[in-house]
């Protein structure tokens, strides 16, 4: 297949990609995010199996921002869409889009790779793989700029949680979308029939892996207040392996 400028799949939302409302799980949607960013890099020449095995290093996932405007339900088919933007010194920002078949946007993200060395899990240039981008789409699916997240609020713990084998991707570590499960599993039943994330971004700042005890923390005033902030503290090295912001709105 020749490089695409812009990547596109059909996917149909199952059963296990959906909540007890029947709508797309925003874990799932982190999945659905990280297949087809992957598929597209490997379209490019330079998927996760290529650089590892010709320059040694792999993709991480440092930020992510995904805006829901409408959630798919259970057994709806939707087209995502992803395009890359130029490379910085250090950063990749990748773009997407999920639609609904009628092409409709009803759901828009954007996030910040790099690239670290296998086995010294240094970071490093960009310029490490060679990159032939058949064209550059300039348009972002969302126009901010992916930060650091700081708390705000009054602080409380939420749970505590043993990273298990089940959480642990293909390269050892907490998988990205795990991240989101335990952020919402820091709101009650109660809440999420009366709320729904509108936006949540994610800043990926240090590694979990297996044994790992981690603290969830959640800073809110008020849900009404419209904004949670949650991290996860790792307790036994205490250190912060994530931050992140939602934006909450009544149903």
């Amino acid at each position: 297949m020749k490089p695409l400028v812009k990547y596109s799949k059909k996917y149909q939302i199952l059963v296990n990609d959906v909540d007890f409302t029947k709508k797309l799980k925003l874990s799932a949607a982190f999945n659905y995010f990280q297949e087809i960013a992957g598929l597209h890099s490997s379209n490019l020449g330079i998927g996760f199996n290529t650089i590892e095995k010709e320059k040694g290093v792999a993709w991480v996932l440092i930020r992510m921002r995904v805006d829901m405007i409408r959630y798919p339900v259970w057994d709806e088919e939707v087209i995502l869409e992803t395009w890359p933007q130029l490379p910085k010194k250090y950063r990749f920002e990748r773009d997407f889009y999920i639609k609904d078949l009628e092409d409709n946007i009803i759901a828009k993200a954007v996030s910040t790779w790099v690239i670290v060395d296998v086995q010294t899990k240094e970071l490093r240039k960009a310029e490490t793989i060679a990159i032939d981008y058949p064209e550059i789409i300039t348009e972002r699916a969302i126009d901010c700029t992916l930060g650091k997240i700081n708390p705000y609020g009054q602080r409380k713990i939420a749970y505590e949680r043993v990273i298990g084998c089940s959480d642990i991707d293909m390269n050892g570590h907490l998988n990205n979308s795990k991240y989101v499960d335990f952020i919402m599993d820091c709101f009650t039943m109660d809440s999420l029939k009366e709320y729904h994330a509108k936006s949540i971004q994610v800043q990926y700042i240090s590694e979990a892996l297996v044994g790992d005890k981690i603290t969830l923390y959640k800073y809110v005033d008020e849900l009404s207040s419209g904004r949670v902030y949650i991290e996860g503290i790792n307790e036994k090295s205490d250190t912060k392996i994530f931050a992140s912001q939602i934006n909450v709105a009544l149903n």
